[in-house]
């Protein structure tokens, strides 16, 4: 596995907009880049960040405008502007050897994913799922915010279990994100005997972490820019730590999804599959979701959480696809660490 070098303080950033740009969120935007410079970092926005539109530009041009931030030496890490649904329009025009040649930290979560995946299981460079380069415009700043800027600089913090998560949004009275749900991790094993679940409190594992976006990943499959399989026979030794973030599948969509998954052995060598609270769930319950996802696990002896603090209900985990990750869980609380080797 590649580990690019982290930057530090007054290293160039490069942001980038391969899906949505962030027209319509400027203000929000500039506060998370204050952020981003109080802590010394030089923000550097490519023409299309600024964009209203989604995409922000055709694919031709944001790939263009995504190699030459790999091709400035004095760029030293690339994040994502923002998320959107276009990024795997670009991937056709991402040049493989100049990323090859001069590999950086990318950073980003939801649909940039799809880059994500290209570096990690094509190219085994690792990269950082949690966060855009808009993530800090909260006001106050939340634990995970510290959580993320940390993994930014390299030095990887203990994360752990939230109580709280923001479920409903911004609130426009009180100008905040409020904690107002409680966070439900929850552990299951499969039976193989009896083909079901059956709820466990305690974990300790380790493996090689890799995920991101399921609903990114899922459209991914069979095409050159994801590599699963090879990733997975490369690291078997390690055990494998699958984590995903579920934008909006259905519990039928996200069975078929994981289903596909084993079918294609991917969880053959696995150590657990950690899945985040799902954003947009419609009218389904965890009961829907656990009853399709049983028809999957349920006859595997494999680690299976649900509701982790993954993805895009906040707080969530800042993880760096491809390090070896070291989680425990006990009673309903995790904590996860991370190792560069």
């Amino acid at each position: 596995m590649i580990y690019p070098e982290f930057p530090q303080e007054g290293s160039y950033i490069g942001i980038c907009a391969p899906s949505a740009g962030v027209g319509g969120k400027q203000d929000s935007f500039d506060m998370s880049l204050d952020i981003l410079e109080q802590t010394g970092l030089l923000p550097c926005e490519t023409e299309s960040v600024r964009s209203e539109d989604c995409p922000s530009a055709p694919a031709d041009i944001r790939g263009q405008e995504f190699n030459e931030l790999f091709a400035d030496d004095d760029i030293d890490m690339v994040f994502c502007a923002s998320g959107g649904d276009y990024a795997v329009e670009m991937l056709p025009y991402i040049d493989w050897d100049l990323i090859k040649n001069n590999p950086k930290w990318f950073s980003g979560y939801s649909d940039p994913t799809a880059i994500e995946m290209l570096f990690t299981t094509v190219f085994d460079i690792a990269t950082i799922y949690g966060v855009n380069a808009g993530a800090w415009d909260w006001r106050p700043l939340h634990e995970f915010h510290f959580n993320a800027l940390s993994v930014i600089f390299g030095d990887l913090p203990v994360q752990h279990s939230y109580e709280l998560y923001n479920s409903t949004g911004f609130n426009e009275e009180t100008e905040e994100y409020e904690m107002d749900a409680p966070v439900e991790w929850l552990l299951f094993r499969g039976d193989p005997e009896e083909s079901e679940l059956y709820e466990d409190n305690e974990l300790n594992v380790t493996g090689r972490l890799i995920g991101g976006c399921i609903d990114v990943i899922d459209e991914m499959i069979g095409t050159p820019y994801i590599d699963l399989e090879g990733f997975a026979e490369r690291y078997k030794s390690d055990g494998l730590i699958w984590f995903f973030d579920n934008f909006e599948l259905t519990p039928m969509g996200l069975m078929y999804s994981m289903n596909r998954l084993k079918q294609m052995g991917l969880f053959d060598y696995a150590k657990a599959v950690i899945i985040g609270r799902t954003c947009f769930t419609g009218d389904a319950t965890d009961e829907d979701y656990l009853e399709q996802l049983e028809r999957v696990f349920g006859d595997m002896d494999l680690p299976l959480i649900w509701n982790a603090d993954i993805g895009h209900t906040k707080p969530s985990f800042t993880l760096v696809n491809g390090s070896i990750g070291h989680l425990e869980f006990e009673d309903g609380y995790a904590e996860l660490t991370m190792e560069l080797k």
